[in-house]
């Protein structure tokens, strides 16, 4: 009990479970969007500001930088919505035990990266 504790953590030597590695990037998606979300704003409003302006933004929006970009986007909003259904269940005890947790976080992936990859391919 009288271990000295280490004045500095070395946090890549700690072994994350699979639901540590969904809240991480449940966070980090989230602050994705936040910093996207002018530029997503600015996309809206000239899609919706004249026939001149969309046709030159959907030329734009063509080239494969920007859809891989759009791309991430779209995972971010995926990944940030199914991680907050899960803490949603949780929260609510609908989740009571940590085997369902963990496995709810599994499927947080799952399903983020599959809704991702079909709606990527229709958009794309």
């Amino acid at each position: 009990m009288n271990k000295p504790r280490p004045k500095h953590l070395a946090l890549h030597l700690i072994k994350l479970p699979l639901s540590g590695y969904v809240s991480i990037l449940h966070r980090a998606s989230g602050a994705l969007l936040f910093l996207a979300l002018p530029l997503l704003l600015f996309v809206f409003d000239q899609s919706l500001r004249s026939i001149e302006t969309y046709t030159n933004l959907t030329e734009q929006l063509a080239h494969p930088i920007l859809k891989l970009m759009l791309l991430g986007l779209m995972w971010a909003f995926l990944h940030h919505f199914c991680a907050g259904l899960r803490y949603l269940a949780i929260d609510l005890h609908w989740l009571p035990s940590l085997a369902l947790a963990r496995a709810a976080s599994r499927w947080v992936l799952f399903v983020s990266l599959t809704l991702t990859l079909v709606l990527g391919v229709m958009v794309w």
